[in-house]
């Protein structure tokens, strides 16, 4: 395995935690709670499900593996609406109240990698590969 398919793979797998941990953190909130804070910020409240569910099991999927390209895609096409509907304003750094949108930044190109990148050699996805 090349040094480059072991960074791929940790890349992967340390996103995917990141984005189940905040799927999961929002369960924690309540959704009801994260729906209520979308529709004070102007998003509509029911987005709120859609991107719990989506970091949740967009994550675990991304830990394994699985549908790899696609999930990256949707989060990032997630993290592009976060960026343009309430992160903007603050700024790349924030303003002290609200985190900026560095971080989304540098999620993005991580996940833009594995949209474009080879299928990691220890993942669903390449097993699914091999079977065909």
């Amino acid at each position: 395995m090349t040094k480059t398919a072991v960074i791929s793979i940790i890349m992967r797998v340390v996103i995917g935690i990141i984005f189940m941990m905040h799927g999961i953190d929002k369960l924690q909130m309540g959704l009801s709670n994260v729906e209520a804070w979308f529709s004070s910020i102007g998003i509509p409240g029911f987005v709120a499900y859609f991107v719990a569910i989506l970091e949740l099991v967009g994550g675990i999927m991304l830990i394994v593996g699985l549908f790899t390209r696609y999930v990256s895609g949707l989060l990032v096409i997630m993290l592009m609406g976060a960026i343009v509907t309430t992160k903007l304003s603050v700024g790349l750094l924030g303003d002290g109240q609200m985190a900026g949108y560095e971080l989304d930044l540098g999620f993005m190109l991580v996940l833009l990698y594995l949209v474009v990148g080879e299928q990691s050699t220890l993942s669903v996805d390449r097993l699914i590969m091999n079977k065909r």
